[in-house]
């Protein structure tokens, strides 16, 4: 049985997690883009940089707007429909930065994005618990979650060589041909997710009959679904649970983004001025992440905790910090901490969210994932804007401010969840 299980859910992962992944990969790399526009976008268009953080960050306010009503709706008519038009609209918006000459229309470009991409990642999270039980979510999201990591670690030679070799080409920046490039493939990718997902196992015809039987018991077993008549929206924001993995989510994604739109900036403070060894400097510490990310993520599922893991990603992530900081601006020394702090920093979203997932009856996931993820996604839209403002005192201020908000997050971790039996 054991046996039958196993290959059940590496079936499906199959399925199901390759084009999600790439999904993710397309949405963050369009999220997260705008650090390495920042090297050529701010003096091209006389941009200061609270005019980019306040840019940056209101991203994250349409995000906050849209992510709970994404999630019912997704609940209501399926994954499909939901997916294509997430895609399909910020795939657009997207794009259509190349346009941005003012900051107003910086503005309202980067909140459009944010309402449009808005669903996608709580309602991936939604979408993997119909398929998958709570012990296989730890490894399941940690896997999903490698698509930021791998967008990061492309992010940094794409983008850079992006700008350097195309720079003027045809009349166009390198700035505005990172954004036309990085933005298109998501409207490929939202008709793709239509045809290729299925919105429940029961509509799975790659599955067979047994297959969605087993299926069916397995998850019966993992997640009894014991539901009232009615989920209100207002007890849900009175959950010691819900509100408690919020502002967890919170604090992480605050500090966790502060350091994604700056790392550019932090490289090439070191020394680094070419955009394309900026981008490839990025790189190394995303993809130690990666592997240090599935091993803590492995190592959470075969012991079945989550909180105590979630403290020592942390801890991993303020030790990397603290030797970034100490090699005052040291090349080498200075990728050598950002490498350790990746690790960290990787692993604490998977163990996060898996976390939430478990504490969550069934009847409540999609409005409480869908809550957690838009607290939290508000976090990285207060520390984009903040960033801005402490940059002015130098970079060590920046990882300053990141440690505390990892530290809190850790001792609210501890706090709010517990250990599964």
């Amino acid at each position: 049985m054991n046996e039958s299980v196993t290959k059940l859910y590496r079936k499906i992962s199959w399925r199901l997690l390759p084009l999600l992944m790439l999904a993710y990969l397309v949405a963050y790399l369009d999220r997260v883009n705008i650090g390495y526009a920042k090297l050529q976008m701010l003096s091209a268009l006389q941009f200061s940089d609270a005019v980019y953080g306040l840019g940056a960050g209101i991203f994250f306010v349409g995000y906050f707007l849209c992510e709970v009503p994404s999630n019912l709706l997704l609940e209501k008519i399926g994954a499909r429909k939901t997916m294509l038009r997430i895609l399909v609209l910020w795939g657009a918006v997207a794009a259509g930065m190349m346009l941005v000459q003012t900051p107003t229309q910086f503005y309202i470009m980067r909140f459009l994005l944010g309402v449009f991409e808005a669903g996608f990642f709580p309602g991936v999270v939604l979408y993997l618990t119909y398929w998958f039980p709570a012990e296989r979510r730890g490894k399941v999201l940690a896997l999903f979650m490698t698509s930021t990591v791998a967008a990061s670690l492309i992010a940094g030679p794409l983008c850079g060589a992006i700008l350097h070799y195309l720079d003027g080409w045809r009349g166009l920046a390198g700035w505005q041909w990172m954004f036309l490039l990085q933005g298109m493939p998501a409207l490929v990718l939202g008709v793709v997710l239509f045809f290729h997902l299925d919105d429940k196992p029961e509509q799975a015809r790659w599955l067979s009959d047994d297959e969605r039987e087993l299926l069916q018991a397995d998850m019966a077993r993992s997640s009894p679904d014991v539901a009232p008549a009615k989920v209100r929206l207002w007890g849900m924001l009175r959950s010691r649970a819900v509100c408690g993995y919020a502002m967890v989510n919170f604090l992480m994604i605050g500090a966790t983004y502060a350091l994604v739109f700056w790392v550019p900036s932090l490289i090439q403070s070191w020394g680094v001025k070419n955009p394309l060894l900026i981008g490839l400097y990025a790189a190394l510490p995303n993809l130690v992440g990666i592997i240090g990310m599935l091993l803590m993520a492995r190592h959470s599922d075969k012991h079945g905790e989550r909180r105590w893991h979630y403290a020592a990603s942390v801890v991993i992530a303020v030790i990397g910090i603290v030797v970034t900081i100490a090699a005052d601006g040291v090349l080498a020394l200075s990728l050598i901490g950002m490498c350790i702090a990746t690790v960290g920093v990787a692993s604490t979203t998977p163990l996060l969210m898996t976390a939430a997932t478990e504490a969550l009856p069934r009847y409540q996931s999609a409005a409480g994932i869908g809550i957690i993820s838009s607290v939290g996604i508000l976090g990285g839209g207060v520390s984009a804007a903040l960033t801005g403002v402490l940059t002015r005192f130098g970079s060590n201020a920046l990882l300053y401010f990141v440690i505390a908000l990892f530290a809190l997050s850790a001792a609210l971790m501890l706090a709010v969840s517990r250990r599964r039996d």
